[in-house]
């Protein structure tokens, strides 16, 4: 346990932050008002119910060719059904293909740490991806995968309401978005998306190639938290 809150501090050094922020407004909606739930009733029942429906509607996918190319399971999205903030990557690797969950590799170690640096863990927020089977060989999604894909993440998004979307990596940033510009372009502006505001910034697993760029995906997520916290002017 030292050993990994040792590896988070010299991360959060390289980033250059000077503390973590612990306090309630920093985290999603996890918590009922004053008076709520006296009956034990589960938190977040409807929206998560809604996420439970929409991955029944996807099924054992084969709309795409995707099922035919060796994909091993579905990789839906995992979170917190209400959470203010949502990751959108671009689509399952190895590791998430075998496991089931998006971000579970070195990249997905890597933004846990992101999250935490901004105060928040894994279950505050939702994660999931453009599209929800792993490409043969980590191939970029063809545009037939996206266009069938797509409408479950849109229903994902409308259910969960995000007040923050951070697209990771270039393919992310311009599926959402329908353009061809480079992450280098889009990164660290702002943009509204299905009553959202959706920021694009690099995947982490360009940070593991460049590390350099940890620094610009900082300031990106220090615009995140300062979204979160109600200071968005």
């Amino acid at each position: 346990m030292i050993k990994d809150l040792n590896a988070h501090l010299e991360f959060f050094e390289e980033l250059g932050v000077d503390g973590v922020r612990r306090e309630a407004e920093w985290r999603s909606r996890t918590q009922p008002a004053s008076g709520a739930h006296d009956q034990h009733v589960p938190l977040f029942t409807s929206s998560a119910q809604a996420l439970k429906a929409i991955r029944e509607d996807l099924g054992d996918c084969t709309r795409c060719k995707l099922h035919t190319l060796g994909r091993r399971q579905i990789v839906y999205g995992v979170g917190n059904p209400n959470a203010d903030l949502m990751f959108v990557g671009e689509a399952p690797g190895a590791d998430e293909d075998i496991q089931g969950e998006p971000f579970v590799g070195r990249a997905g170690q890597l933004l846990t740490k992101i999250i935490e640096a901004i105060g928040l863990t894994r279950a505050d927020v939702y994660i999931a991806n453009v599209i929800k089977c792993r490409p043969p060989g980590n191939r970029n999604p063809e545009p037939d995968e996206v266009e069938q894909c797509e409408p479950f993440l849109f229903r994902q998004i409308d259910t969960i309401k995000p007040k923050v979307i951070v697209a990771l990596g270039k393919f992310a940033a311009q599926s959402l978005l329908r353009t061809n510009d480079p992450i280098t372009r889009l990164r660290g502006r702002e943009f509204k998306y299905r009553d959202a505001i959706l920021m694009p910034t690099y995947h982490p697993a360009y940070l593991l190639r460049t590390p350099s760029a940890k620094r610009e995906v900082w300031e990106d997520m220090k615009r995140v938290r300062a979204i979160l916290a109600g200071d968005d002017d």
